[in-house]
């Protein structure tokens, strides 16, 4: 077991400590402290096997502090407020603004006001070691840590390091951006008041989420999308119903429309299409992307391409490295928080299993297999109206060679949609594999649907017959009787 240096002895060193290089003997050394890290960490020091975490910035890691928690927080009242105006007898009471001070204040709350110590607290009951700083692959099996007071430490790692240092926004390239000062996701979800007007960059998650809360909170939107629509990898009435709620809302969506140049003319910012229109808006967000964060943690050191994303098999470990994994956004193959924490279970489980000299079994199913499973990818869109998908949408599946067919469903339709209120829009696409009878992909947009997609997720990820979704009878009345209207289309076409 290795030595414990906990990050109340790191803050305590003297200035002559600071100087020194401290080489620890690890089982496994973790590089990011976000949740796929913390996963990674926690499974491995619940088989026993010593384990060091370390983390540049705070414990929590993007989601917690500029992503999935903060921005959610901004978003829960928004939809509140919506589904409230759709009920007649409620709806007069919410046609005032929000109380925008009070939402961000809760968003605060969520995020600890940016500190981290309970997440300190809860990594370190789980028996890991803790070191602040830039972790640094510097060889095989090596990491070099140096902490804010300059004090270098050398990990070593007898069975793993797993790199866990997720992703970044990406910013285009046009000069002058950075004395423009643009906002990323970072300045998006912890902005301190809303901009009077904000211009949005990008049709994605961050973009389209990031406009339905500002808009919301009092600022004037206007989207900026290259494409053709919202939600490019959904089905396209996705991004068609979050499009025109988003105009009825009053954002200005314009789409088919490149950011030319843009500056920032005494505090304004002046963005200059490539359709030849003018904008002036107080801020710019930039949603147009994800890099690595792999730039700075020394691949060259061991013969890869900093700021690369690292391309891994099926247990998380790096292509030509025996003992390299790469867990969560740095592979690139889902750059989604749960889907990071999966396979951060997986890549414990391999990191265990191999420790113990035993062979990782290609076997996917089961609770402790070392082997991840990528066909049954949910995401939630936290937008009014909600959009949410899982598998394939109908033209991945036919360009992955599946002879499919798509069925829909006008979720308004359905009974349970009723109770949302007056003007309920939405729509469902279930994408069925003709030669196999099971569902390769769904798509559900409309108030209330995040909470459908896991059952979307059972059916794709655990390859269920069509013939059995019939007898998984949905409770009435419930909006997840779209199950039963999907089933009847499929069966009537």
């Amino acid at each position: 077991m290795a030595t414990r240096h906990t990050t109340h002895q790191t803050d305590a060193m003297t200035e002559t400590q600071s100087t020194h290089t401290q080489a620890t003997d690890y089982d496994v050394v973790v590089i990011g402290a976000g949740p796929v890290g913390e996963n990674v960490a926690d499974r491995t020091r619940a088989a026993g096997l010593s384990t060091a975490v370390v983390e540049s910035e705070l414990v929590g890691g993007e989601c917690s502090y500029w992503a999935c928690m903060p921005s959610k927080a901004l978003l829960r009242p928004v939809l509140a407020q919506a589904d409230a105006r759709r009920l007649p007898g409620l709806s007069a009471s919410v046609q005032g603004p929000l109380d925008t001070a009070a939402v961000l204040a809760r968003r605060d709350s969520f995020t600890s006001g940016w500190k981290d110590d309970g997440q300190v607290r809860w990594l370190e009951g789980t028996g890991a070691d803790l070191y602040r700083g830039q972790g640094r692959l510097s060889g095989p099996r090596t990491v070099t840590v140096t902490g804010p007071d300059g004090r270098r430490s050398v990990l070593t790692a007898r069975h793993a390091v797993a790199v866990c240092t997720g992703s970044r926004a990406q910013l285009p390239d046009l000069p002058g951006l950075d004395e423009v000062r643009p906002w990323t996701s970072r300045e998006a979800t912890s902005a301190r008041s809303a901009p009077g007007r904000l211009v949005v960059v990008g049709g994605g998650v961050v973009a389209v989420e990031m406009a339905c809360a500002w808009q919301a909170l009092g600022s004037r939107v206007t989207v900026l999308v290259r494409g053709d629509g919202l939600l490019g990898r959904m089905e396209p009435f996705a991004g068609e119903l979050v499009a025109e709620a988003l105009t009825e809302a009053g954002a200005d969506v314009r789409t088919g429309t490149s950011v030319k140049a843009v500056t920032r003319e005494n505090g304004t910012v002046v963005v200059l299409t490539d359709t030849g229109d003018r904008i002036e808006a107080d801020e710019i967000l930039f949603a147009t992307g994800r890099a690595p964060r792999t730039d700075d943690i020394g691949l060259e050191t061991i013969g890869l391409e900093p700021g690369s994303w690292l391309d891994v098999d099926d247990s998380l470990r790096v292509t030509g490295h025996d003992w390299l994994y790469a867990v969560g956004d740095v592979n690139h193959r889902a750059l989604l928080t749960h889907q990071g924490k999966y396979q951060a279970r997986i890549a414990g489980a391999a990191i265990v299993t191999r420790a113990a000299g035993e062979p990782v079994q290609a076997e996917k199913w089961g609770a402790h297999t070392a082997t991840a499973d990528h066909a049954a990818v949910p995401q939630v869109v936290f937008t009014d109206p909600e959009a949410a998908s899982v598998g394939l949408t109908l033209a991945e599946a036919e360009q992955a060679g599946h002879r499919v067919r798509a069925v829909d469903v006008d979720l308004s339709s359905v009974a349970g949609a009723s109770l949302y209120g007056d003007g309920y829009r939405g729509r469902a696409r279930m994408v069925i594999d003709l030669e196999e009878e099971i569902v390769r992909g769904v798509t559900l947009v409309g108030p209330g649907v995040g909470e459908l997609i896991h059952a979307a997720t059972v059916a794709v990820a655990g390859r269920v017959p069509v013939g059995r979704l019939w007898h998984a009878v949905p409770s009435y009345p419930t909006i997840s009787e779209v199950w039963l209207r999907l089933l009847e289309a499929y069966r009537d076409a």
